[in-house]
């Protein structure tokens, strides 16, 4: 049993500039990152890089569509890195970008074709959620097929990833907040994935300790409270990261991925909906092994007993993002049945990462509570 890996370099550095000097970037770089980053952090440097902004081939979640427009419009342009200055969407879509041969990107989620790096990746985080900077997953809208997909891929994984806390200052407090959710819930289905190790629980620790920690200083002084936290939080999303990249995410993700392909909901925010109950369905399903120990551990932070601490949790997490009923973001009553069926086929890459086996009627209950 492999029981850890790190593909990616770590570096820290305290702004964009440090970055850019230490890194000597240049013509020979290809920088995909989004305009409102691009002004305040980069504009100075005055780089002979080659910039593409995100925005402009889409809002949102990527998408095959986004990816491709991009790829088309980047074809002359002679470069040997790949230096992703962004959130999820940034991210992922510089990862297909080093792929030899790439001219369509669903062939590579498919795969259609070989995976062969040709580019070498440095990736910068802008959000405290992903932990994408060191995972080797890319994940997609698919929108022929109206769900999302991953490829998974140490080809695709990062030689060099960046944190540099002053990248979080202008993200706006949802998408903070979403963002944090979805790292804090990175660390704990890693922690009881049934390919977790103690190397990778030690990560997943590590990343709610600090989480969980801050979201209660938020709930008690108010959303400001975040910037003078912004190094701990981008560190905490990396550490999730790590676990994750090791242990994988199993169902909260899953039966997220509708609502995100289909409503087009963020990724955090179509996290967070299902993540407590479904820590909830596996405590009554198999109330043994390491689901114990994660509750009392998160209880002890909490201050609760573990068979209270995902409602505790869920009410923490209320302070910081709404959760709002299913039917609010479109999902039809006559739809849920479809969609449980529809995981069950199309999610087996995550479902492999659950606590205990869900089935098609426990995820269909799951949806119904919160529709």
């Amino acid at each position: 049993m492999q029981l850890f890996k790190l593909k990616s370099v770590m570096h820290g550095f305290d702004t964009f500039a440090e970055f850019a000097k230490a890194f000597e970037l240049g013509e020979r770089d290809l920088v995909i990152t989004n305009e409102f980053i691009y002004e305040p952090y980069m504009k100075a440097s005055n780089l002979a890089c080659h910039f593409v902004f995100q925005e402009k081939y889409g809002a949102g979640e990527p998408s095959d569509e986004m990816m491709n427009n991009i790829l088309a419009d980047i074809k002359g342009i002679n470069y040997d890195r790949i230096i992703a200055v962004g959130g999820g969407t940034v991210i992922d879509i510089s990862k297909l970008f080093v792929l030899k041969g790439l001219e369509n990107v669903l062939d590579a989620f498919d795969r259609k074709i070989p995976l062969i790096k040709e580019k070498k990746l440095v990736i910068v985080p802008t959000t405290c959620g992903t932990g994408s900077e060191v995972t080797n997953i890319s994940i997609a809208e698919i929108k022929s097929r109206h769900t999302k997909m991953g490829l998974a891929d140490d080809t695709i994984a990062a030689d060099d990833a960046i944190i540099i806390p002053e990248l979080l200052k202008g993200l706006p407090f949802r998408f903070y907040a979403a963002s944090a959710i979805d790292a804090l819930i990175h660390a704990i289905e890693a922690y009881v994935s049934p390919k977790a190790s103690p190397y990778s629980r030690m990560f997943s620790e590590a990343a709610w300790q600090i989480i969980l920690e801050v979201f209660k200083k938020i709930a008690e002084h108010g959303p400001e409270y975040r910037f003078e936290k912004m190094g701990e939080m981008i560190m905490a999303s990396n550490f999730a990261g790590i676990a994750f990249g090791n242990a994988g995410v199993g169902a909260v993700h899953a039966l997220s991925y509708p609502l995100g392909g289909n409503y087009h909901v963020p990724h955090g925010e179509a996290n967070y909906q299902f993540f407590t109950e479904v820590f909830k369905v596996y405590q009554q399903k198999n109330p043994f092994g390491c689901i114990v120990e994660l509750s009392w551990k998160l209880a002890r932070i909490m201050d609760t007993t573990p068979e209270l601490v995902f409602r505790k949790i869920d009410e923490l997490l209320s302070h910081l993002l709404d959760k709002k009923p299913l039917k609010e973001y479109g999902m039809k009553d006559e739809e849920v049945r479809g969609f449980a069926e529809n995981v069950m086929v199309t999610q087996q890459r995550l479902l492999a990462n659950n606590y205990t086996e869900l089935t098609v009627d426990d995820i269909e209950g799951i949806y119904r509570r919160l529709y």
